[in-house]
């Protein structure tokens, strides 16, 4: 069973038992399973259902993958996750103006417990 989710502007593939970075979102502090309710599209094999755009009453549950930063093993420190940073370049020609920055997105590491339709 499989499904595609919407999560901060973006769409993600999921199943039951991935591990997926999603956009940074607010939690309460100390808090174990984020519900996400806006299911575009759900499969199980042999049943399809899509949704306009969501479908209702469909869920996807996923538990919030607690980490220590330095170890990087499994605690109860933190659940932020740091992706690759990356440096936009901005360059304008025959103006002598260069600009080069540096970013790096935060995300939110969480395992897919179980999906509903």
């Amino acid at each position: 069973m499989y499904a595609i989710i919407e999560q901060g502007g973006k769409q993600y593939k999921v199943s039951q038992g991935d591990v997926i970075n999603i956009e940074l979102t607010d939690l309460e502090e100390g808090a174990e399973v984020l519900e996400m309710d806006k299911v575009l599209f759900v499969s199980d094999g042999q049943e399809i259902k899509i949704g306009k755009p969501y479908i209702d009453g469909a869920k996807v549950t996923a538990k919030v993958k607690y980490f220590d930063k330095k170890t990087g093993e499994e605690a109860e420190k933190t659940a932020v996750f740091k992706g690759k940073k990356v440096y936009p370049t901005y360059f304008r020609r025959r103006k002598h103006s260069r600009k080069r920055i540096g970013h790096r997105q935060k995300y939110l590491q969480v395992i897919v417990d179980t999906i509903e339709a």
